[in-house]
């Protein structure tokens, strides 16, 4: 039993128009025609047609499509997997593209006025919003999202380059303390963790030790956060953690 290219349509979500023009160009024609020469098309007809539909979802054209089908000893299965490489390609591409979308939203929500190239320069994969950020998300800090709103606004390139060179700092010393086998609650990482905390209010927010606390805990909860220590050294993100708790109680 074959399907009429009104079904066709219906069933692909395309218009019949479309399905002409394939046929026309030869990339899809069906199988079987009535006596009155109406087309029909068949099971084999329609797993094409979700190849073609496929390919032009990512950019392909119809030249270009038909090459690929139409490839000598290439079967179905040899297909899907080449779908599945090119999905995997296409779901990296639009991951990269939310994650800049992302950082630029977080930008313009600080007031941050750096060019295009300076943004490049200066962040890389360096986020420095990202905790006036939580700090509003996780614990309705209003007034310390619009202190570090007002701060940044005002923030030159060499500021943030500044900042960035703060951070990074900061994040090897903690390694350097970890790797060394200082203990978390020793004074040398609370130390460290202290740096952080004063860091933070110099730049963008009063940040008190329980807020810093918290900040802690968002370090190792948060893949997002836990993958900038661990990428450094596998378990700084609880000794972070653990140091910045340590400090806290220290402080309070």
């Amino acid at each position: 039993m074959g399907y009429s290219v009104g079904q066709v349509a219906a069933l692909a979500g395309v218009t019949v128009r479309t399905l002409h023009h394939y046929d026309e160009i030869g990339l899809l024609s069906p199988g079987e025609r009535t006596r009155a020469g109406y087309r029909r098309y068949t099971e084999p007809d329609l797993d094409r047609l979700q190849r073609i539909l496929f390919y032009r979802e990512l950019g392909f054209s119809l030249e270009e499509i038909a090459t690929i089908l139409d490839e000598p000893g290439v079967d179905p299965m040899t297909h899907l997997r080449r779908q599945h490489e090119l999905l995997r390609r296409r779901i990296g591409r639009l991951q990269e593209m939310v994650a800049a979308v992302d950082k630029a939203m977080e930008a313009q929500t600080m007031g941050i006025s750096l060019t295009p190239q300076e943004r490049f320069e200066v962040f890389g994969d360096f986020d420095p919003d990202e905790h006036a950020q939580e700090a509003e998300e996780r614990w309705g800090g209003t007034d310390a999202f619009e202190q570090s709103r007002r701060r940044t606004a005002a923030y030159t390139k060499e500021d943030w380059l500044r900042i960035k060179e703060e951070a990074g700092e900061v994040v090897r010393d903690f390694a350097a303390a970890f790797e060394a086998g200082v203990p978390a609650d020793d004074v040398r990482a609370m130390d460290v963790a202290e740096r952080h905390r004063e860091h933070l209010g110099r730049w963008f927010y009063d940040c008190s030790p329980e807020m810093h606390k918290g900040l802690g805990d968002m370090f190792v909860a948060d893949p997002r956060f836990a993958a900038n220590y661990e990428q450094v050294a596998e378990g700084l993100a609880v000794y972070v953690r653990d140091a910045l708790h340590a400090n806290a109680e220290r402080r309070s």
